[in-house]
């Protein structure tokens, strides 16, 4: 800022001269005390003035509509939307985020620190503020392939660009709490650039909590109870409180919200697809959850922005007060919050849904996807076991979080398994795609449904390596030689024949598409998931896939290198 534009901002306050811009006749909704103000809003090169009584080069009659502070979706990977961040803040915008802090985490898993690059180019050409954290844990462990990695040593190089607003989530928590080497090197480099570190520890308690804390991280997003959110806060930690297209905390830890906490509290989406945003909306939908269980509208508004702003040191927006950013959502009520106008940096950026700018794609050639998949076969999903007893990977719907079952099989003279027809057990394969391993794993897989073909996705968190689900070998291994005939992305097979498909060329977790057009082709796979290889109506047959290589989220899951116990975190065997 320079000195002339302090002075005039100054003038601006005092009412000396017109504003820029004045919302004229609004509610302001006053995050700092509860309360609701009624008044204009003067804004001046793109920051608010003061509230009050002002005139200005430009007017909007607000008509008496309530302004809040502009949304901060605290947690949120880009990639999940399988959109690019040009057209994710079309979306999102008109929902009310003004802000979204984003871990690329995925991507770079991918395509390492050029990776990082790409994402702050391409969120250049959204009006969407987006702020990015640096992954620290690529790849997420040391049980995978993954196509890149990053070091504590790019760590501290990159922080000392400080181009991202901090660390994201340290999902080896693990590895933290038992002060391995490598993960205390990238802590140093957190802590000797002075930035926020995230977090990210399910179900972490006791001692090994107060480790995990001690060491400088401050959230976590993994709460699924109120127990353990009310035990988190108790250590000092911000709880990001998630509703997302795969994971829907946020109605359970409502309960354990109180007059006392509430300032710890965050709002935040984690993983997100569009036909979400378009069926139910972003942190607007969060907003009427918190309402009809009993938060007060300001209070929800305010762990919608100013609690979010504390956390992560945006000291520049939050509220709706003079100096900070003029970042404005004007809601029709505090019951639906029906969002009508957003203003981004004092710009009317969204109204009535529609978002304004044109949107400007980033080149994203550079994320073009590559398989390097080694001596894939069918044979290599052959089984050999030497039990007939094993353990399975239990889906619990509407999570990420698995069982460790067990069961009996059917099991043929080969040692391979026979599937039955009329039990809900099937093959789950992880493909290695990234480094020519020629690793295939194969485990158990129940609560899926799927009755007849294969679903393959390049889509696995954190790695993204392939991952299938069939009921047939020849199924599975149709379904993964065509999605790397195609580049990857999703593909839907039956009989040795492709039933749908969704290309998706950047870095074979996202698309160069709009979102309307990725919404369409989710909602025709979705239907064929259901109606034509019968998975489960109560299993969203894609991002249920996605998390079934997670190997930081409890309690089995399956990665390139084999069936991997989270509660113990190391590998274990297929029989039981």
């Amino acid at each position: 800022m320079t000195k002339s534009e302090l002075k005039k901002r100054i003038d601006v306050a005092a009412g000396r001269v017109p504003a820029d811009v004045v919302i004229k006749n609004a509610k302001v909704i006053d995050v700092y005390s509860g309360t609701v103000i009624e008044g204009d809003i003067a804004i001046s090169d793109g920051y608010i003035a003061g509230v009050g009584t002002y005139e200005g080069e430009i007017v909007h009659d607000a008509k008496g509509r309530f302004a809040a502070p502009g949304f901060i979706d605290s947690h949120i990977h880009i990639e999940s939307s399988y959109l690019t961040p040009e057209e994710l803040g079309k979306i999102l915008v008109p929902h009310g985020a003004t802000t979204i802090i984003a871990d690329p985490h995925e991507i770079a898993n991918i395509k390492g620190l050029e990776a990082l690059d790409y994402m702050m180019n391409a969120a250049s050409e959204t009006a969407l503020d987006i702020k990015f954290m640096l992954s620290p844990c690529v790849p997420a462990t040391t049980f995978e392939h993954a196509g890149a990695c990053i070091t504590s040593e790019d760590i501290s190089v990159e922080l000392k660009k400080k181009r991202v607003l901090g660390i994201a989530e340290f999902m080896n928590f693990p590895g933290v709490f038992l002060a391995m080497d490598s993960t205390l090197d990238s802590l140093l480099a957190a802590h000797d650039a002075g930035v926020h570190i995230d977090g990210h520890c399910p179900g972490l308690s006791g001692l090994n909590l107060n480790a995990y804390v001690s060491a400088g991280i401050s959230t976590d997003h993994e709460c699924t109870t109120v127990e353990n959110m009310q035990e988190k806060i108790s250590r000092g930690m911000y709880i990001l409180m998630r509703r997302g297209s795969a994971c829907q905390d946020l109605d359970v830890l409502l309960g354990g919200v109180t007059p006392e906490n509430i300032s710890r509290c965050l709002l935040c989406s984690d993983d997100l697809q569009p036909r979400t945003v378009f069926e139910t909306g972003h942190l607007d939908n969060h907003l009427r959850i918190c309402v009809k269980h009993g938060i007060k509208p300001v209070e929800a508004i305010r762990m919608a922005t100013l609690n979010a702003a504390a956390c992560f040191g945006l000291s520049d927006r939050g509220a709706i007060a003079p100096g900070l950013r003029a970042d404005i959502v004007l809601l029709d009520d505090l019951t639906e919050f029906r969002v009508a106008q957003v203003y981004i940096e004092g710009e009317l950026i969204a109204e009535n849904g529609k978002y304004l700018p044109n949107v400007i794609r980033c080149d994203s050639s550079a994320m073009e996807s590559s398989f390097h998949v080694k001596d894939f076969s069918k044979q290599k999903l052959k089984l050999n076991l030497k039990s007939d007893f094993v353990k399975v990977i239990d889906i619990r719907p509407g999570g990420i979080v698995t069982g460790k079952g067990t069961a009996h099989v059917k099991v043929g003279d080969d040692g391979d398994f026979k599937r039955d027809e009329a039990v809900d057990i099937v093959k789950l394969a992880v493909v290695e795609r990234h480094q020519n391993t020629g690793n295939v794993a194969v485990a158990f897989l129940r609560g899926y449904g799927i009755k007849s073909g294969a679903v393959a996705l390049s889509i696995a968190h954190d790695s993204h390596n392939i991952i299938t689900a069939g009921v047939s070998d020849e199924e599975i291994a149709f379904a993964v030689e065509t999605l790397v005939a195609q580049g990857g992305g999703v593909v839907l097979v039956k009989d040795g024949k492709v039933l749908e498909s969704m290309p998706l060329p950047i870095g074979g977790i996202m698309s160069n598409q709009s979102g309307e057009w990725v919404d369409e082709k989710l909602d025709s796979l979705h239907k064929i998931a259901h109606k034509e290889l019968g998975v489960s109506e109560n299993v969203e047959p894609l991002m249920t896939l996605c998390f079934m290589a997670l190997p930081v989220i409890p309690e089995l899951k399956l990665t390139d290198m084999g069936l991997f116990d989270v509660t113990v975190f190391d590998f274990t065997a297929i029989e039981a």
